[in-house]
């Protein structure tokens, strides 16, 4: 029997021990390659991160027909302190006909076949750090997010109605919690974000019955003398060394690993008193989700200086290459590089600038990670690289798709100076930033996953802030994201626009699909609105 089915007969003792599979989520549709048609249970629909759906009613031959089913427009609810408008980012989870989604503060429960309202969560901010929200985990009949300021919250799913809540950051450190809680067995795993006051990131595994702690992994050494210290000089850089955990990674039951990505290190741009690589940063992490242990490490910016947090989906497929199945994971890193490793080790089969040249970087080592050029760190008279401030891309869903065997990313292109505010021995803060954008561009990419080549790219034109959202692919033959200020329909094996149609502004969240009632529907977040779409939107 495979550890896979193992897994899954375990979760289903717990789940029937317990008395929670009846009244809510059902432990068989988390997997990690397949969820039945009816539910979509975690942030990314499944663990692999593909964001892959295997419903086929809407396809290339009816696409045409889609149309607005309903929707949902939060009201009532401010603007959000220092954020501007409300914009929904999470991903709603659809578990027996409901819709769970939120933003900073709130949680919403949203009838799946009206758009109706039954029941709303509200919480008062105290950290004055409010951003985006991700979405919701769920386990059994509970619902788990987190609020900016540290909080990690459960409710009921069924009444909205609050169980507990645990402290798990600090907002006084300048931490943050804005990410989707992560459902493995039975721990909740949750991460962290915030950059201002050099604090070390870290993630951790809660109890979902209780909310306490069950292992905290740390994202650097904890002492001089450690594995990984040595890419440090000195224990002061490494306590204060960053490399926090905001967004949602993946897992594969089979080989019981968990795989994340790690955030920019500290001080932010000035990397003078952090002399070597700082270890576990900006990288991509294999965890034992049992214990919080490090299995391997794969790092995809090395001494980073320009902020380019690797938390990007570490997306998760079977592939055979040279006759043999091959279990592997992809990344496109926000440092302009496209990552294919070995899920089991670590290892990796390519690694390729998929933006122009990633002239940040001389090359890559023996390991497949790129070597920093020295010459490309931001100076007090500016350095000129060949990636926006922000990165080649950022924390958009990406997706990849069995049917074509190719990766697709949103991604930034264009060129951008990266400045040195704070020439200190031992700098704080950012210590530097980055301006301009430069022959700016915004693209959706297709990537061969054997060779990293580009295989097609759809560069938007006019109006309307480029290709926005995350990214969904379908067995119907299509691929779904945000253009300008419309959802539009890609054949994903060659970029042909299929289908578009204005939704009023930019879409905000990573599109899903599931079926309810026999009926194939198509939900994208669109600012503070959630729209439903279905064929003649019946």
């Amino acid at each position: 029997m495979k550890l896979s089915t193992l897994a899954q007969l375990a979760a289903l003792a717990l789940f029937s021990a317990t008395g929670l599979q009846a009244q809510g989520l059902d432990p068989r549709a988390l997997s990690l390659f397949h969820q039945p048609a009816d539910v979509w249970p975690t942030y990314n629909g499944d663990y692999s991160g593909r964001r892959f759906s295997e419903i086929r009613q809407i396809d290339q031959s009816n696409i045409g027909r889609l149309t607005a089913k309903w929707k949902y427009k939060i009201t009532g609810i401010p603007p959000l302190r220092g954020s501007g408008p409300l914009v929904i980012k999470s991903t709603p989870l659809m578990v027996n006909g409901t819709l769970y989604f939120t933003i900073p503060d709130h949680v919403f429960a949203v009838d799946a076949r009206t758009g109706k309202e039954k029941w709303r969560f509200d919480f008062e901010d105290h950290g004055g750090h409010i951003l985006g929200q991700r979405g919701v985990g769920m386990y059994g009949k509970w619902v788990f997010f987190l609020t900016p300021d540290g909080w990690f919250i459960s409710l009921d799913a069924e009444t909205g109605k609050e169980r507990w809540r645990k402290k798990v950051a600090d907002e006084k450190m300048q931490y943050f919690t804005t990410m989707a809680a992560v459902i493995v067995k039975n721990h909740v795993i949750i991460g962290v974000g915030g950059d201002a006051m050099d604090v070390r990131g870290y993630l951790e595994s809660r109890d979902p019955e209780t909310g306490e702690m069950q292992w905290r992994w740390w994202s650097e050494p904890l002492k001089m003398g450690d594995p990984g210290s040595e890419t440090w000089p000195n224990q002061q850089a490494m306590d204060h060394g960053g490399g926090m955990t905001w967004m949602p990674g993946t897992y594969d039951p089979e080989l019981n690993l968990l795989y994340w990505g790690t955030g920019n290190t500290n001080p932010v741009y000035a990397g003078q008193g952090r002399k070597g690589a700082n270890l576990y940063t900006d990288s991509i992490v294999a965890l034992n989700p049992d214990t919080g242990k490090l299995v391997w490490y794969f790092q995809a910016s090395p001494h980073d200086t320009h902020d380019w947090d690797n938390v990007e989906t570490p997306v998760l497929f079977d592939l055979e290459i040279d006759g043999k199945p091959r279990k592997l994971l992809a990344q496109a890193a926000r440092c302009g590089y496209f990552f294919v490793l070995d899920r089991t080790n670590g290892k990796y089969l390519v690694s390729k600038p998929y933006t122009k040249t990633a002239n940040w970087s001389k090359g890559i080592d023996e390991r497949g990670q790129p070597i920093p050029d020295p010459g490309k760190e931001p100076h007090v008279d500016g350095s000129m690289v060949d990636l926006p401030g922000g990165g080649g891309t950022n924390w958009w869903a990406p997706s990849y798709s069995p049917l074509t065997k190719l990766f697709y990313v949103n991604a930034q292109e264009g060129y951008s100076l990266a400045y040195l505010y704070d020439t200190s021995r031992e700098p704080q803060g950012y210590g530097g930033g980055s301006t301009g954008f430069f022959d700016p561009a915004s693209s959706l990419i297709a990537l061969d996953v054997t060779t990293g080549d580009v295989k097609w790219k759809h560069t938007a034109k006019g109006e309307g802030g480029g290709i926005a959202g995350g990214i969904l692919t379908t067995a119907g033959n299509l691929l779904f994201v945000g253009d300008s200020d419309r959802l539009a329909a890609f054949d994903p094996a060659n970029g042909k626009i299929l289908w578009s149609e204005k939704v009023g502004g930019r879409v905000s969240n990573g599109p899903s699909t599931w079926t309810l009632d026999g009926k194939q529907n198509i939900i994208v977040g669109v600012g503070d609105t959630l729209y439903a779409m279905t064929l003649d939107g019946k």
